[in-house]
């Protein structure tokens, strides 16, 4: 009895003890809880909200419904919206796609911001089916590659072409072996440039362009290059004179021109399309100071030499309507430098001094 008495007692004074060290501690932890101020809850993280904007696509014919986009980030581009129209209507792909902010409008951009055509969080834009597309590398290569094949054909006069099993034995004038090195030299320059100096990889056309396009000069070609490499063929009136100060004159322009497309391609690559070309110390170039599009004026030039040094209706034909076409889209591209740079360009002719 004696011995757990005495060890009740030594419970309680060890106990007492720690309940002493207890509420030391607890008055010293509400001591320094005071000391430090009111305890603040941690701020809540923020979480930002993106408001997503929908797109509702509309024939533009029927005004029916075809699809709605959404969930479309504010950030997005037009091409990115024809993207996801493509997933949910697969028949129709991105360069196929034409949209309109209006039924009678003009094709929007694909480098448009989507957010710049909201005005409110539903935008509604029109659908036009382009038809079939093709890059435009595929649209030169192929508009180039037949003219060259096609004059080779009618160089080596087939009997199937002339209908003369001799007519490849008989003697050709000097001016028919120049005319077909100078055709092929026109046609592998702008082969050449198309792979090497243009930046053509984003566009599109549609295919009926392309076979327009084909048939023109296609045509064409079989039309010149028939009575050039006849084995009657009339060579020019004045002789090798004539033939050689034409010959000359298609060199240059075909030196001129290629020289203007590389300082084109040069200011469009460093990204200063704004700015009108500047003529550079190679001479060919200075014909920027007379006319905004000497690329036209050095490619009318060497059609009319051509006619000059073969002296063949055909090839005259084909020279004025190119100077039509050219001069329509010179007055193009004139108008556009007179909207960007005017001071430069406003006493500047567009394709041929005076003239255009």
């Amino acid at each position: 009895r004696r011995q757990k008495a005495l060890e009740q007692k030594k419970d309680a004074a060890a106990s007492l003890s720690r309940f002493r060290q207890d509420s030391h501690s607890f008055f010293s932890l509400s001591q320094l809880v005071l000391s430090a101020g009111t305890l603040r809850p941690s701020p809540a993280l923020k979480h930002s909200k993106v408001t997503y904007l929908e797109v509702e696509i509309l024939d533009v014919q029927s005004k029916k419904q075809i699809c709605i986009v959404d969930k479309v980030p504010p950030s997005s581009t037009l091409l990115e919206v024809k993207h996801k129209f493509h997933k949910a209507c697969p028949q129709w792909y991105p360069a196929r796609v034409g949209l309109q902010l209006e039924r009678n409008g003009p094709y929007l951009k694909d480098s448009i911001p989507i957010q710049s055509l909201a005005v409110s969080s539903i935008i509604t834009l029109y659908f036009t089916d382009l038809g079939q597309q093709v890059g435009w590398t595929t649209f030169f290569l192929t508009e180039y590659t037949g003219p060259l094949l096609i004059y080779l054909l009618f160089y080596l006069r087939l009997s199937s072409i002339y209908g003369q099993p001799e007519s490849s034995q008989s003697l050709r004038h000097p001016s028919v072996h120049l005319a077909c090195f100078c055709h092929c030299l026109h046609y592998t320059r702008h082969l050449l440039e198309t792979l090497f100096v243009h930046k053509l990889a984003g566009g599109h056309t549609p295919l009926k362009n392309m076979i327009k396009g084909c048939a023109f000069y296609w045509g064409f070609t079989s039309w010149i290059a028939y009575y050039i490499n006849h084995p009657h063929y009339t060579p020019p009136s004045f002789g090798h004179r004539q033939v050689s100060f034409a010959a000359l004159a298609f060199l240059m322009c075909e030196a001129g021109n290629h020289f203007i497309n590389v300082a084109l391609a040069q200011q469009n690559h460093s990204g200063s399309k704004g700015c009108f070309p500047s003529p550079t110390y190679n001479p060919f170039t200075w014909l920027f100071l007379l006319v905004s599009c000497p690329n036209y004026t050095y490619e009318v030039g060497s059609w009319i030499s051509f006619t000059v040094m073969t002296q063949t209706l055909p090839v005259g034909i084909f020279a004025f309507l190119m100077v039509i076409q050219m001069s329509l889209w010179a007055q193009k591209k004139h108008k556009l430098y007179l909207k960007r740079c005017y001071p430069e360009v406003r006493r500047k002719a567009a394709m041929i001094p005076i003239i255009f």
